[in-house]
């Protein structure tokens, strides 16, 4: 059971830090410049990891065996962050920004489920995306 609870624990961790930092992030500041800074510690922890986790210390190897994903991941978690922070200058208060934005993504994952990967969609979670929009909708008023 373990095994199955402790990367959400890891998530909500990093992503009440990462919301806090974004929505920090000086007003002043370019934020690709901020990404840049952000990236460049995001790749020197990775390579401590790597070191530190991996058996096979071959770190060329590994870069070898890398596809298409990382490349498209890297460019999406750029957008990622430029949005929130966008969305934190723009005003939204960091209790709804992150929520709004995670339920939208919920939804959005629901269909790329049914269409990438046929999942099925359940009677329960057409009414947990109607839920959701009547959420949203309420909380933004």
């Amino acid at each position: 059971m373990w095994n199955y609870i402790w990367p959400v624990l890891v998530v909500i961790f990093a992503n009440t830090f990462y919301n806090i930092c974004a929505k920090s992030t000086p007003e002043g500041v370019q934020p690709f410049a901020a990404l840049m800074v952000t990236y460049f510690m995001a790749a020197m922890v990775s390579l401590l990891l790597f070191f530190i986790t991996s058996e096979n210390k071959n770190l060329i190897h590994e870069i070898m065996n890398i596809n298409w994903t990382s490349f498209v991941l890297g460019v999406s978690i750029v957008g990622l962050e430029f949005g929130y922070i966008q969305i934190y200058r723009a005003g939204w208060n960091v209790s709804v920004g992150s929520l709004v934005t995670n339920i939208g993504l919920a939804v959005v994952l629901l269909f790329v489920g049914l269409l990438l990967y046929k999942e099925t969609i359940s009677l329960n979670q057409i009414i947990g995306i109607a839920l959701c929009i009547a959420g949203i909708v309420f909380i933004n008023k």
